[in-house]
């Protein structure tokens, strides 16, 4: 459990009056207090079930009815808070402080919500592992067009996105770009009270993208003023002069986002920010389901790092190349040139093992987070701390670009020394100033003790205070002695002479050894700690006070002359963030080769095709993330996607035979290699596709009043409107949440319209064996199956063993009971099971065998006759009604029964009507 500071607040009564006075909010407001923060009202149930998980850390303000419910949080609870609120729960927050010259107001200090940290980036010291973006939009709607404009902002890198694009009603264009962006939040123009149809489906869109979302009024989206915000905004091109302010929609979108961001109330953001215009269709599209269907980021639940692509990727040394890795998965290029670029540079790496881990090793794991660090010099939080760790940047350059021109292959050097050589040496030239300012001014060897401090030599006022600093310093070594000497012990084995950061200089003993102060005047035990006990002596507290006094003294002396140095420094922020894209950019890289060469079978280079050519042909594929779990011995299998060929196929076998791995696996394959990364196979070559579109394992979602059947048909529905021939589409069972006939009528129909209509590369796993049947009309579709071994009929126990192989043809069993035996079902309920479904078995049989006899001759003459009899009866139900005399079931079916027998009795020995009568 959390360590949690006792509720202290000096005036409870005018506290519960000012808080009950603070306007409505849905944003769980935190009170800052003196080393602690403090939560009121449902905000305090609810921190106390999240942080602690138990209302009984719930405290009462006041008394009686004024009573207020008061629960404490301490400085890393609070960060801790933090991280699961806005990055888990996609709640907004308001941090309170006590308002200066009042005895009870309290002022709103800062405001966070998940796609804007910029307030509290301070509180969450830079662990954040995806970019902050946010992101507005508006909609037109025109007849059946519909047009969406967006604006978007990482305000972690100051940039600044627009688009605008036509989309279909399902929205499916928005949904790949909030994916592609990896967006936190997203407003929308609207009133949440208003009921409008469209924004109603935007809504749903969002919420199933997983993204916060906030509403503004229309207002807000007012283009009048975006053009002079944007002069002041970004860093050259005058707003009026850019091909984006066309974009209508875009403009009111950035202009909320611009608000909502308070851009325009903090004047140093004016000058840098860069304004871009995203193209959808330079990356893959995919859709929410494609995401969870691939297990492409990590999910709430997922415990091992391994559950998902990012995870098992992620090997990077930097927080800037974690962040990025996020981006390029979402990302997927379309580019053939682009994707083999970074194949090859993948490949460079892969085989040089010493440059792959000198880079990982040395030089890498090094690299602070620049993008943070060029934050707080723009917005002037800079201190002489972070000047040095740019200082220890730079430095380093040198040594990066040595181990880059160590690589002697020419096929891998152009393409090294064009994306990061040639830019690091030109960024390493640029910062000679800075690292000459750093060596003249900084005291460089006092970073020894974390100290960060001007020269001594750089002022005269500095070189004496530092001298009596290190006189004193020199008294205090000679106390240490003397201490030694007088109480028996080993200096610096058992005695130690340590500035503590609390206590300050003092002495420190072995636990073991601190009996020999115990009852002698001359030591004063201060406290007892894991690692021992300090103590301090009359002569020592002395000359800690003076060294406190001369450390101020210092401090405040070489203050003006840090604020000169920060601020020279900051001039070279430009350049920091031009070092950071190219050292994300490797490390991203770098940890590609690292999983491709240190995977159980290790990954290889794919072939590309250019998009609407060639085929997926794999070799001993594998799913990355299974393939790495304990105990898994994993079953290789090859793919063959062959336009005209095997461009649809069907998948039947076993449950938990690895029918849903299999297919899946393709898609991972295929993003992976568009990503830019190897593949887990022994060969591959693979088309780029458009996009990826998945219907999988669909659950109902009952809050938002959504059915099993109704998500699946809307995912579908999705994949049936976005596809091209280009896409890569995967289904895992379809038609499940309605009657058997129902379900394959539409998986049936669906399958029919992707293979003569869209005729992209398709993957569909069912338990619907009769689907196999679109093999004899269309010699696009393949039938694959996943083989089980069953034992001999007549074993008393038949056994049947899942292979995980993938072969050629079609299985006809789904082994479903086998699967309830396997979770230890009773005894008696499986054995009730397959006598039930053997008698069913019987009963289709049979009815097919009658089918069968009948050709579509039959079935078309039989179909007129009865429905001249369906009609007839209908109307002497109809007739009989009419005449006030309504008739019961029983003489419905009397008077059915006698149309048959009486008047259509010839007609019924079609053989069509045979078999309907039969059932």
């Amino acid at each position: 459990m959390t360590s949690r500071p006792e509720l202290k607040v000096d005036d409870e009564s005018g506290f519960i009056a000012s808080f009950n006075k603070l306007p409505e909010t849905d944003a769980i407001r935190i009170f800052e207090r003196s080393d602690f923060y403090t939560v009121h009202g449902q905000d305090a149930l609810f921190v106390a079930q999240t942080v602690y998980k138990t209302t009984s850390v719930i405290r009462q303000l006041g008394s009686g009815k004024n009573s207020l419910a008061s629960c404490t949080l301490s400085i890393a609870a609070f960060r801790n808070f933090l991280r699961e609120v806005l990055f888990r729960q996609g709640k907004r927050i308001e941090i309170w402080a006590s308002a200066r010259g009042t005895k009870n107001g309290w002022e709103l200090v800062k405001q966070a919500s998940p796609g804007n940290l910029q307030d509290i980036e301070e509180d969450l010291a830079g662990q954040i592992d995806s970019s902050p973006v946010i992101l507005a939009l508006k909609v037109s709607t025109k007849g059946d067009q519909r047009v969406v404009g967006v604006a978007f902002a990482d305000a972690s890198v100051r940039e600044l996105g627009v688009s605008e694009f036509v989309d279909n009603d399902l929205y499916s264009n928005l949904e790949s770009l909030l994916i592609q962006l990896g967006v936190r939040e997203c407003i929308i123009q609207d009133d949440p009270q208003k009921k409008d149809f469209e924004l109603g489906k935007v809504k749903g869109v969002v919420d199933r993208v997983g993204i916060s979302t906030t509403f503004k009024k229309s207002g807000e989206f007012a283009i009048k003023d975006i053009e002079q915000d944007l002069s002041r905004l970004l860093a050259s091109e005058k707003a009026g002069v850019l091909p984006q302010t066309e974009l209508k929609l875009a403009m009111g979108a950035a202009s909320a986002l611009i608000r909502y961001l308070g851009l325009m109330s903090d004047d140093t953001n004016f000058g840098q920010y860069q304004l871009y215009q995203h193209d959808l269709a330079q990356y893959m599209k995919l859709d929410a389901s494609a995401l969870k269907a691939l297990n492409l980021m990590p999910g709430p639940r997922d415990g091992a790092k391994n559950m998902s692509l990012y995870g098992l990727l992620n090997k990077c040394k930097t927080s800037i190349g974690t962040r990025l890795l996020g981006q390029w998965l979402k990302q997927p290029l379309m580019d053939l040139e682009e994707i083999e670029k970074r194949h090859i540079l993948v490949e460079a790496f892969v085989e040089d093992t010493a440059l792959r881990q000198t880079m990982q090793e040395e030089h890498l794991k090094s690299i602070p987070d620049l993008y943070r660090l060029a934050k707080r010099f723009q917005r002037k939080l800079a201190t002489l701390e972070d000047v040095v760790r740019a200082y220890q940047v730079v430095i380093r350059l040198p040594g990066i670009i040595e181990t880059l021109e160590g690589v002697m292959d020419e096929k891998y050097r152009d393409l090294l020394d064009a994306q990061y050589t040639n830019n690091l040496r030109e960024y390493s030239s640029n910062f000679t100033n800075l690292q000459e300012l750093v060596e003249t001014t900084v005291d460089l060897d006092a970073l020894d003790n974390h100290e960060f401090k001007i020269k001594p030599e750089f002022h005269e006022d500095l070189r004496n205070i530092s001298s009596r600093i290190d006189e004193l310093k020199s008294k205090m070594d000679v106390e240490h002695k003397r201490a030694a000497r007088d109480l028996g012990v080993e200096i610096d084995k058992k005695l130690f002479l340590e500035d503590h950061r609390v206590h300050g200089w003092c002495f420190r003993l072995t636990r073991t050894e601190a009996g020999v102060i115990r009852n002698n005047r001359d030591y004063r035990e201060i406290s007892t700690q894991k690692n021992g006990v300090y103590f301090t002596t009359d002569r020592l507290s002395t000359l800690r006070r003076e060294y406190d006094q001369q450390t101020q003294n210092y401090n405040s002396t070489q203050s003006g002359l840090v604020n000169e140095v920060v601020a020279v420094a900051a001039s070279f922020t430009p350049v920091l963030e031009q070092v950071a894209e190219v050292v994300g950019h490797l490390d991203v890289i770098v940890s590609f080769a690292h999983v491709s060469v240190h995977a159980p079978s290790p990954y290889v280079r794919p072939t590309m095709h250019p998009r609407g050519q060639g085929n997926t042909i794999l070799k001993e594929a594998r799913h990355p993330c299974m393939e790495v779990q304990d105990d898994i011995q994993f079953i290789t299998n090859d793919v063959n996607l062959s336009r005209g060929e095997s461009e649809f196929l069907i998948i039947t076998g076993p449950n938990m035979g690895g029918k849903s791995t299999y297919i899946r696996q393709i898609g991972v394959i295929a993003l992976m290699a568009q990503a830019g990364c190897f593949v887990p196979c022994s060969e591959a070559e693979l088309t780029i596709f458009d996009c990826i579109l998945a219907r999988v394992g669909a659950s109902d979602s009952q809050l938002k009043g959504v059915s099993t059947f109704m998500a699946e048909m809307l995912e579908t529905a999705t994949i049936l409107k976005s596809a091209t021939s280009d896409s890569l589409i995967i289904i895992d069972e379809l038609g499940r949440g309605t009657s058997t006939y129902d379900g394959f009528g539409l998986a049936w129909a669906i399958s029919e319209f992707i293979v003569k209509e869209i005729r992209c590369f398709t993957m569909f796993a069912t338990h619907f064996h009769e689907l196999t049947a679109l093999v004899d009309s269309h010699p696009q579709v393949q039938n694959l199956h996943v083989v089980a071994h069953i034992s001999d009929e007549k074993d008393k126990h038949r056994e049947v063993t899942l292979l995980y192989k993938v072969e050629k043809g079609v299985c006809d069993q789904s082994f479903g009971i086998h699967v309830a035996e396997l979770v230890r079902f009773p005894p008696k309920v499986i054995n009730m099971a397959k006598r039930k479904a053997d008698e069913l078995e019987d009963f289709t049989a049979k009815h097919d065998d009658e089918a069968s006899k009948v050709s579509k001759e039959d079935v078309a003459e039989g179909s007129i006759v009865l429905k001249k009899l369906l009609v007839e009866w209908k109307d002497m139900v109809k007739q009989s009604e009419q005449k006030g005399k309504k008739m019961s079931k029983e003489e419905m079916r009397e008077a059915l029964r006698g149309l048959v027998e009486g008047k259509y009795a010839g007609e019924m020995d079609k053989p069509f009507l045979k078999s309907v009568l039969a059932l």
